[in-house]
């Protein structure tokens, strides 16, 4: 439970405490189903983090698939998940995103326990196949899941919480996994056990969503339902909008720009270009989750002031900053002022991460419209498909070719541009 003291404004009323027109109380509150859905969000995470990592090795090397089986895994993976997204999210629009959730955390249940007993190149892509329907189809429902269970005052801080669910539990899930399998004599027994723990990390989560599904269809029916146009036309219309054509385009760039960059280009920089060893990579990314962790609800509570255009310009920002603490750590040699700078970037870069999920998904959710949310949520997934999969092998060519200082400082100008696009939309949804 939050220490913070609660204000009348917190609580859904006026200085004077009486709640504003049409507005419970206990409105403004999270409640206990949005709490399980995250904590069956954390669990997921940790299971999916418990094995992510290791899963190109274990087809690799284990199954004897080599890279182009590891390849074709995740190949597979990425079509099948750009393919559910479309398809989920009209589905998520006319019969409620809770099901279509439900089904995905299925199929990565599916997914990972049949990669656990895998052997041969046909299981491993249908593992890929169902793990990539898993992801498009959770990534096309989430957001509305989110939005049916929380008040509209209190989305931007659950979307924030939300995104701490997911990497926190993806972190902690990449310890453990790298733990267990640190003696190589039991690596092979204990992976194929791991998918199968992944695989069950799931099942809170599928319970969650049948329990929002029948919950909401318990409840009356809305008398005044709004309509929208049917598949391809509705997709087509929302792309008309040049805001939310802004926001696809800063979703792809923050993906390419930012996410991917912390996870593939700066541990190159750490470890190949200032020749800090493997722990020392592994504690500069326990510091970025520490930090994430810990600012979440007071950095969260002081963005919300903001309008949601505003805020997003604020993460590629926080990002420019952090990529250009790095370059001062890198001049900096070795030695105190090197880790202060370093734990600087990490904090930085969290705060620039808390500051996307508090503005993004609001925003999609305003700029898609209630009835058209799970396509736009679909979109956006494709959006951040096209920049994690482009993200890495630029970044990581640029880093190669430039060399470390050079390489954070273009980090840095990459974070710039971000900041170019979303100005762009902050100007064009109206933002003052």
């Amino acid at each position: 439970m939050s220490r913070t003291r609660r204000t009348g404004r917190e609580r859904g009323t006026t200085p004077g405490g009486t709640p504003p027109p049409g507005t419970e109380p206990t409105a403004e509150r999270l409640g206990g189903l949005f709490h399980a859905l995250m904590a069956g969000l954390l669990v997921s995470s940790a299971g999916i983090g418990l094995i992510f990592p290791l899963t190109s090795i274990y087809i690799s090397d284990q199954l004897g698939l080599g890279g182009s089986g590891a390849g074709r895994y995740f190949v597979a993976m990425a079509v099948a998940g750009c393919a559910a997204a479309v398809i989920g999210g009209p589905r998520a629009d006319r019969g409620g995103a809770a099901p279509v959730g439900a089904v995905g955390t299925s199929a990565l249940v599916l997914a990972y326990a049949l990669l656990g007993v895998a052997h041969g190149s046909a299981p491993v892509l249908a593992s890929g196949v169902l793990a990539g329907i898993g992801y498009g189809l959770q990534y096309a429902a989430i957001t509305g899941v989110v939005t049916a269970l929380v008040p509209a005052a209190r989305q931007r801080r659950a979307f924030v919480l939300r995104h701490v669910m997911t990497n926190v539990g993806m972190g902690l899930g990449a310890a453990a996994g790298g733990l267990l399998v640190a003696d190589a004599a039991r690596s092979a027994a204990t992976l194929r056990v791991l998918y199968e723990v992944s695989a069950a990390g799931s099942l809170p989560l599928t319970a969650v969503f049948l329990v929002v599904h029948r919950r909401r269809r318990a409840r009356p029916a809305d008398p005044r339902p709004e309509a929208a146009p049917q598949g391809g036309d509705r997709y087509r219309e929302l792309l008309r909008s040049r805001p939310l054509a802004l926001l696809l385009v800063s979703q792809a760039l923050l993906a390419a720009a930012g996410f991917t960059q912390i996870e593939a280009t700066v541990p190159l920089l750490l470890h190949h270009g200032m020749g800090i060893g493997l722990t020392g990579v592994s504690a500069v990314t326990a510091c970025n989750a520490f930090a994430l962790l810990v600012l979440q609800h007071p950095v969260g509570a002081r963005l919300e002031r903001l309008v949601e255009a505003t805020a997003l310009v604020a993460a590629p920002v926080l990002w420019c900053a952090a990529f250009g603490a790095g370059a001062l750590a890198t001049a900096a040699g070795s030695g105190p002022v090197r880790t202060a700078l370093l734990v600087a970037f990490a904090t930085l870069f969290a705060l620039g991460e808390i500051a996307y999920s508090s503005a993004f998904f609001p925003l999609l959710v305003r700029l898609s419209g209630p009835a058209s949310l799970g396509r736009g949520s679909a979109l956006s997934s494709l959006a951040w498909s096209a920049g994690t999969a482009a993200g890495p092998p630029v970044g990581i060519a640029v880093v190669t070719a430039t060399g470390t200082t050079a390489g954070w400082l273009a980090l840095a100008a990459g974070a710039v541009l971000v900041c170019a696009v979303t100005l762009l939309l902050r100007r064009s949804s109206g933002a003052t």
